[in-house]
């Protein structure tokens, strides 16, 4: 499945994937807002479900939320060590999300336009935050950056307009 496959579409709402799917681009589900159910065959060798949500098959990386769900927060499972591009992006109901003290790397665009998400803790964990990972975060008001964070990319933080505080470690380079 390539990069941005399904993207946009918006009256999709439930994604069941077969046990031949060997690799699923970036964003292919991104802004599928009214998507609530990814389910992946338990014979596929590369990817799970758990949730409803779409993993890499050892658990480490969080791929996509299923971001039409309308629940108001989210624990990302201790399992995760890396947030992969868009998993989040478009998502309007979640206001808070805990990232767990596994995550080292949060990808490119990865909450992108969570209009709802009004602030956010990255873990001491966390290493990199990739571009456009908080983009148009337009409740965003604080953000908390663990002491590990190396790099910001590009526009992480562009266009929050209600964000209001935002304290840099040194440890970024």
């Amino acid at each position: 499945i390539g990069n941005a496959a399904f993207s946009s579409c918006k009256s999709l709402t439930s994604i069941v994937i077969p046990n031949s799917v060997t690799s699923i681009g970036d964003g292919a589900f991104s802004n599928c807002t009214s998507l609530t159910s990814i389910k992946v065959d338990e014979n596929n060798a590369n990817y799970k479900s758990i949730d409803g949500n779409l993993y890499s098959k050892d658990g480490k990386t969080l791929i996509q939320y299923a971001i039409g769900k309308t629940a108001t927060s989210f624990d990302i499972p201790n399992s995760v060590t890396s947030i992969g591009e868009y998993a989040f992006a478009w998502c309007s109901s979640l206001t808070s999300v805990t990232i767990g003290n596994n995550v080292t790397s949060i990808g490119e665009y990865a909450f992108a336009v969570c209009t709802s998400l009004t602030s956010i803790e990255i873990p001491n964990s966390v290493t990199s935050i990739g571009k456009y990972a908080f983009e148009n975060c337009k409740s965003l008001t604080s953000v908390t950056i663990g002491n590990n964070v190396t790099s910001i990319g590009n526009s992480a933080f562009y266009d929050c307009d209600s964000l209001t505080s935002i304290e840099i470690p040194n440890s970024v380079t």
